[in-house]
């Protein structure tokens, strides 16, 4: 083959490689287009929508479905903006339901709540919001053809919401010493808790940081509010729980923990140390025989002045398998002597009686609600 030829034959060659890439991009592409959603169905249009604070207040949203270039299924995202936004910069994003495949989506009031605020609705106040949906496949999106406005009346709670909470002052644990604050557990976003204790006749206060630029919080008959200080009537073990979405608090008195054994029905008390600890050292159970001894089951119970409680594995029903969430603790309001799928195991095979034990019980809200039982 002459050397003009090889050329002329190398460049076909080439133009042909290119034009089969090219088409199978292009089908590529093609398979990755997806239709912009048409038509939105609920909520309608103008809805207006007072918030509750409840955890299961929920707002229902569904859309027709879009279709994707190659028969598959659409990915879908709520987008909620300003009542004068255009989407893009949308103030929230949300998946639909089953990881954005379903054409439907279920949003929590609280949701809401913290969007109406990022639109500059005030807490407690009615404003409106509007939503739309994005559908997807790959890297392609587009904006559904409809938008819908939704008036909402904001909860009673705060805008800026903390990442972080700390209990300080002269009546807490920790003394008055900021850095030493304690911190709170966040259960969710906007909620934190502490059992702690508190001394009468003295202050108490929470802060979102120990350090840099403060924000202070205080209650105040029901209410969650700025700057302040609070105090409580009698000294005690206390719990209490914040909610800034909804700016609220609740508190009870923790009076006793007790370690329960389930045959036996028998309580054991243990001391509050500190921290949101109980602990009981060098404790010997005597005078148990047959299935009073032998049953190893065992829980802790808590009375309050709201009434009593169970402490319970968050969900096993076995011996222990030596993994430290084995002994993490949930509270329980069905007080009761077996219940199903959360009793624990005591590691030892020969009885409660004529032992020594070290039993702690641990709601220090820096680590996992969880106990200790050791057998000397």
């Amino acid at each position: 083959m002459k050397l003009k030829d090889f050329r002329i034959h190398i460049l076909v060659l080439t133009s042909v490689v290119l034009f089969t890439l090219s088409c199978k991009d292009d089908v590529q592409i093609k398979g990755l287009e997806v239709t912009a959603v048409k038509t939105l169905y609920e909520p309608t249009d103008n809805r207006a929508l007072v918030l509750q604070s409840s955890a299961s207040a929920i707002l229902y949203f569904e859309w027709e479905p879009s279709y994707s270039g190659d028969g598959g299924q659409a990915l879908y995202e709520i987008a909620f903006d300003k009542a004068d936004g255009d989407f893009s910069q949308p103030l929230t994003v949300i998946a639909s339901d089953n990881n954005g495949g379903s054409n439907h989506a279920t949003v929590t009031h609280k949701q809401l709540n913290k969007i109406a605020a990022q639109a500059g609705i005030g807490s407690g106040e009615q404003g409106t919001i509007k939503w739309t949906v994005f559908s997807s496949k790959g890297i392609s999106q587009v904006k559904a053809a409809q938008e819908r406005n939704l008036t909402v009346t904001r909860l009673q709670g705060f805008a800026d919401i903390p990442e972080e909470l700390y209990i300080t002052g002269e009546a807490t644990e920790a003394g008055s010493d900021i850095t030493k604050a304690i911190k709170m557990k966040k259960v969710s976003e906007g909620e934190f808790e502490v059992y702690t204790k508190l001394t009468q006749g003295k202050t108490f206060k929470f802060v979102d940081t120990k350090t840099g630029t403060i924000s202070e919080f205080s209650v105040s008959d029901d209410k969650l509010v700025l700057n302040g200080t609070s105090s409580v009537t009698k000294t005690g073990v206390y719990k209490y729980y914040i909610d800034f979405t909804i700016g609220s608090f609740k508190t009870k008195e923790v009076t006793k923990v007790y370690l329960f054994l389930n045959w036996s029905q028998q309580k054991i008390e243990l001391p509050y140390k500190e921290f949101g600890v109980w602990e009981l050292n060098n404790h010997t159970i005597t005078g148990l025989a047959g299935s009073d001894n032998n049953d190893d089951r065992y829980k802790f119970r808590m009375e309050s002045d709201e009434g009593e409680t169970e402490w319970r594995a968050v969900s096993n029903d076995s011996k222990p398998t030596g993994n430290d969430a084995y002994y993490y603790m949930v509270e329980k309001s069905n007080v009761q002597q077996w219940t199903d799928n959360e009793i624990w195991k005591n590691p030892s095979t020969t009885g409660w009686s004529d032992k020594t034990y070290d039993f702690s019980f641990s709601l220090n809200s820096e680590n996992p609600y969880t106990h200790n039982l050791i057998i000397k």
